[in-house]
């Protein structure tokens, strides 16, 4: 006797292409979310803010350019990039952008504004990659990368190649000190808000003295090579700070104060002969007490600059910030920053 035939199995079939659609659907809205989160969405975008893409031989970068709406065009502008610190983006969700308001100042002043942004994919928690070895080189990684944008900035915009300078905040700031040692004929000044010196994963934590600033200068004298320059430093740093402590930012003058001796001459021997000169700045309603300090050389230029601010933690300094990691008590550091640059373009 013959079987009955085996029913059709078109519904189960069905079933498996409507689940597989729903996960891809899922799959897909999530990493659209994600994607919203790191990279913004259109609505977010300014009047003056373009995306782009840098790809080298050590990968691709993503990051967002302000232009002065104004001054769309105009050639010879100077460039600020600033780079955002850990569980922060360039120009999406908890931004740079939000949290220095440059773009608003560089309306006002008239210069570029450069952001990038760490994507996850390269760190869990989009801190940049300061105290890796492999990214603290000129030619490799995300010193690679972030001087290609740079260059790729100047050359589409046409901005000027002498006045580009580079703003970091916590794991930024690191990145930034980097991109001053490995790419000092690129940057010409380079600002630390909340970061250490170069190579201070080598610093222990429990015993700071065993590696000194000096030390740490020579391996940052070493990277800077034959391009080797004197770069301004702008230090700002609150003096409640848990994340990065205040010695981090006291080593981190001495450290670039050594690095300036050791360009001058080969030798760690104070022949730029410095002078320091501090001024507190006292508590006022709603706003943080702050030193500034200044160290120059002989010649009156300037070798690092530091401002100590009372009462903040670790966060970007300003009265219109807007973001997790920003204190409105505290002195204006965007406008520190575009002021320090002014007053330094490479010589």
């Amino acid at each position: 006797m013959t079987a009955p035939p085996h029913p059709p199995r078109r519904p189960r079939r069905r079933w498996l292409r409507i689940v597989s659609g729903i996960f891809v659907t899922v799959v897909a809205a999530a990493s659209l979310g994600v994607a919203g989160l790191q990279l913004g969405l259109p609505w977010q975008m300014d009047d003056g803010d373009r995306n782009h893409v840098y790809t080298g031989a050590a990968g691709s970068q993503r990051y967002q350019v302000h232009v002065p709406p104004h001054q769309v065009g105009t050639a010879g502008l100077p460039v600020v990039m600033a780079i955002h610190g850990c569980a922060m983006t360039g120009y999406g969700w908890n931004s740079m952008k939000s949290t220095t308001q440059f773009n608003r100042l560089a309306d006002r002043e008239g210069f570029i504004v450069v952001y990038p942004t760490q994507l996850i994919s390269r760190n869990v928690i989009a801190c940049w990659n300061s105290g890796d070895a492999r990214d603290q080189q000129r030619h490799t990684g995300e010193p690679a990368l972030l001087a290609g944008v740079a260059r790729q900035v100047v050359e589409e915009y046409d901005a000027d190649p002498a006045r580009v300078h580079v703003a970091g905040a916590s794991s930024g700031a690191g990145t930034a000190v980097i991109l001053a040692a490995t790419h000092p004929d690129v940057f010409a000044t380079v600002t630390s808000v909340a970061g250490g010196e170069y190579g201070l994963n080598q610093v222990d934590p429990d015993d700071p003295g065993s590696m000194s600033p000096l030390d740490t200068a020579r391996q940052a004298r070493a990277q800077m090579g034959e391009r080797a320059r004197r770069v301004p430093m702008l230090i700002i740093q609150g003096e409640r700070d848990e994340v990065v402590p205040p010695l981090v930012a006291t080593r981190l003058v001495a450290h670039w104060t050594a690095v300036g001796d050791l360009v001058d001459d080969g030798l760690p021997n104070g022949s730029l002969d410095p002078t320091e000169k501090t001024v507190s700045v006292p508590a006022a309603e709603g706003r943080h007490a702050y030193t500034h300090s200044t160290i120059t050389a002989s010649d009156g230029s300037s070798v690092v600059e530091a401002y100590r601010v009372q009462g903040m933690g670790h966060a970007w300094p300003g009265p219109d910030g807007d973001g997790r990691y920003t204190d409105h008590a505290g002195p204006d550091a965007s406008a520190i920053v575009w002021e320090f640059a002014k007053r330094h373009p490479m010589r």
